[in-house]
C-alpha cells in the first residue's frame, strides 16, 4: 500500500484526527485535500491534547511531511495562529515539515464578513455555517475571482486582484447586506506581512505528492468533515462547500485516482451531526443527552453541542458505495458502554417499502422512518480492551452486524480517545 484515504463516513466529527494520527505512524506523507479551518480534529497523545483545524494530523510526528493541498482554502491568520499554538505545545512546524500548495485559494477578511452577513440574512433558513469564510471563498474560486497563494507571492498581481475584489465586495456588503465596508489598505498590509512568513512553506504540492507515491513512500490523504456534508452527495443545502468524498482527493491534491489503493471510512458507533439539517435516527430524549455528555459531543471549532442518535447503517452503505471504501474504522464504542439496549438503523421505511439508500430530496428523507434492530449493551470494560479478543461479546456482535449490513470489513476499532486505545483488527 502506497497511498490511502482516511475520510469521515457520516456527518463529520467521527474521530478522523485520531485515526489519521494513528495511521500516520506508518505513513511518510500526510495530505489534507479539502475544506478549511471550519473543521476540527482533537488528538490525544499520552497526557496531552491537541486541537487541529487546518494542519494535517501527521504534524505531531517529527519525521512526517505534511501537505495542505490545492483543494483546501487557507486563512493565513488562522494558519499562523495554529502554528504558534502547536509550537507553544512543543510541536515544531517548519517548512521542512509542512508544505502548502501554491494553487490553494486564500480566505480573505471579506469572505468571513460575507459568510456571517449572508447567514444572518437567511434568518430562520440559515444553514448553520461556522462563519469562517469557507463558502464565500469557494464561491470566488468557482466564479474565477479568487486569490490563490501563488498570487500573494507576486505583489503586483495580488494588488490588482485585491483592489477589484474589495471594491466589488464592499458594494455588495454595504448596499445589499447593509454591513460596513472593509479597508483595502488594512487587508493589503496584513496579507503582505503574511506573505513573508508563508513563502517558505509554498510548493507545487501536486509534484511533491506524485513523486512521493512513485518512490513508494506511504502517503495518507486526510479529509475534513464527512461524506454526508459533501456538496454533491450530502444533505444539500446543509452541507459544506467542497467534495468530502474519496473522489475529492484527485482534484484536491493533483494525483490520479489510479494512484490511490485504499479508502478507510471513519464511523462512530452512533451518529452525530452539528447544526441544522435532517437526521433520521436523532434521539431528542434522555438517551441522546446521555450520549452527548458521555461522548463529549461538542464541536472543536465552534463549541456547539452535537445532535446525537443511533447508528445509521443506511448512511454507511451510501458512503461505502460513493467512496469505494475498502474498510471501516469504528470509534467510540466505549461511549455506548453502560446502555442496556442499543439500536441500529438498518433501513428506511419510505412510501410503504424498505429502502437502504439515502434519498437526494430532503422532502423524501423527511418521510423516511428508520427501521431498527436492537442489541444487548456492554459494560465499561470495553475501554480497557487492547486487543479484539478483550472486547465484550455483545460489542463484537454489534461490530459484526455493521460488517454484514455494509458488506465492508472493519479494520480498526477504537475504545477511547488515546492512541493506545486503538486496535488494528484487519487490513485497511
Amino acid at each position: 500500500m502506497s497511498a490511502f484515504i482516511v475520510l469521515g463516513a457520516q456527518w463529520g466529527d467521527e474521530g478522523k484526527g485520531k485515526m489519521t494520527d494513528y495511521l500516520a505512524e506508518e505513513a511518510d506523507v500526510v495530505v489534507r485535500f479539502q475544506g478549511g479551518n471550519n473543521a476540527g480534529h482533537t488528538v490525544e497523545v499520552e497526557d496531552k491534547q491537541y486541537k487541529l483545524h487546518l494542519i494535517p494530523s501527521g504534524v505531531l510526528y517529527d519525521t512526517k511531511l505534511n501537505v495542505i493541498g490545492n483543494g483546501v482554502v487557507v486563512d493565513p491568520k488562522a494558519l499562523f495562529e495554529e502554528i504558534d499554538y502547536l509550537e507553544g505545545l512543543g510541536v515544531k512546524v517548519t517548512p521542512e515539515k509542512l508544505m502548502i500548495s501554491d494553487r490553494a485559494h486564500l480566505i480573505m477578511p471579506y469572505h468571513r464578513v460575507l459568510d456571517k452577513l449572508k447567514e444572518q440574512a437567511r434568518g430562520k433558513n440559515d444553514i448553520g455555517t461556522t462563519g469562517k469564510g469557507i463558502g464565500p471563498c469557494y464561491t470566488d474560486k468557482f466564479e474565477r475571482s479568487g486569490i490563490r497563494v501563488c498570487d500573494l507571492l507576486h505583489k503586483e498581481v495580488f494588488v490588482e486582484k485585491l483592489k477589484v475584489n474589495v471594491e466589488a465586495k464592499n458594494e455588495y456588503i454595504t448596499n445589499v447586506l447593509h454591513g460596513e465596508a472593509l479597508s483595502f489598505e488594512e487587508i493589503y498590509n496584513d496579507y503582505i506581512a503574511y506573505e513573508e512568513r508563508l513563502r517558505p512553506y509554498v510548493q507545487d504540492t501536486s509534484v511533491k505528492v506524485y513523486e512521493a507515491i512513485k518512490s513508494n513512500k506511504q502517503v495518507l490523504f486526510e479529509g475534513a468533515q464527512g461524506m454526508l456534508l459533501d456538496i454533491d452527495y450530502g444533505t444539500y443545502p446543509y452541507v459544506t462547500s467542497s467534495n468530502t468524498t474519496a473522489g475529492g482527493v484527485s482534484n484536491g491534491v493533483g494525483v490520479g485516482p489510479t494512484m490511490i489503493t485504499n479508502a478507510v471510512g471513519i464511523a462512530k458507533a452512533y451518529t452525530t451531526r452539528v447544526g441544522k439539517g435532517p437526521f433520521p435516527t436523532e434521539l431528542e430524549n434522555e438517551t441522546g443527552d446521555w450520549i452527548r455528555e458521555k461522548g463529549r459531543e461538542f464541536g472543536v471549532t465552534t463549541g456547539r453541542a452535537r445532535r446525537c442518535g443511533w447508528l445509521d447503517l443506511v448512511i454507511l452503505k451510501t458512503t461505502v458505495r460513493v467512496c469505494g471504501l475498502t474498510s471501516l474504522a469504528v470509534t467510540k464504542i466505549d461511549t455506548l458502554a453502560g446502555l442496556e439496549k442499543i439500536k441500529v438503523c438498518v433501513g428506511y421505511k419510505f412510501n410503504g417499502t424498505i429502502i437502504d439508500y439515502f434519498p437526494a430530496s430532503l422532502e423524501d428523507l423527511a418521510k423516511c422512518e428508520p427501521v431498527y434492530e436492537e442489541f444487548d449493551g456492554w459494560d465499561e470494560s470495553v475501554a480497557d480492551a487492547r486487543s479484539y479478543d478483550e472486547i465484550p461479546e455483545n460489542a463484537k456482535k454489534y461490530l459484526k452486524r455493521i460488517e454484514e449490513i455494509t458488506d465492508t470489513r472493519i479494520s480498526i476499532v477504537s475504545v477511547g480517545p488515546r492512541r493506545d486505545q486503538t486496535m488494528r483488527i484487519a487490513e485497511l
